[in-house]
């Protein structure tokens, strides 16, 4: 459940994603779903040698594609609180 959550957390913030085919997107998420299909705005694309460069205005990454995300550290922080205080206010409905 992290990672989406983490991703619905991370819309219109910016992140690196790099493909399975070593291509790399830098972005601002605009919005993703349940198989992490995500499309980006403000896009710079890298080319797996590295040495091509493409701005794009906005793009979508099949969430199958995906060899992983790196998104701001404060972000990761925010969601692990985010989910212990749902987690104990769950366990305080039930006791009452």
């Amino acid at each position: 459940q992290l990672p989406l959550s983490l991703l619905t957390a991370a819309q219109n913030k910016p992140m690196l994603v790099e493909l399975k085919n070593g291509e790399t997107f830098n972005g601002h998420l605009v919005n993703c779903d349940n198989f992490m299909n995500i499309t980006l705005r403000e896009v710079y694309q890298t080319s797996a040698d590295g040495d091509r460069f493409w701005k794009l205005k906005e793009c979508y990454i099949r969430g199958s594609t995906i060899k992983y995300l790196r998104v701001p550290d404060t972000l990761l922080d925010a969601v692990k609180e985010e989910q212990t205080r749902a987690r104990e206010a769950g366990r305080s409905a039930r006791g009452t």
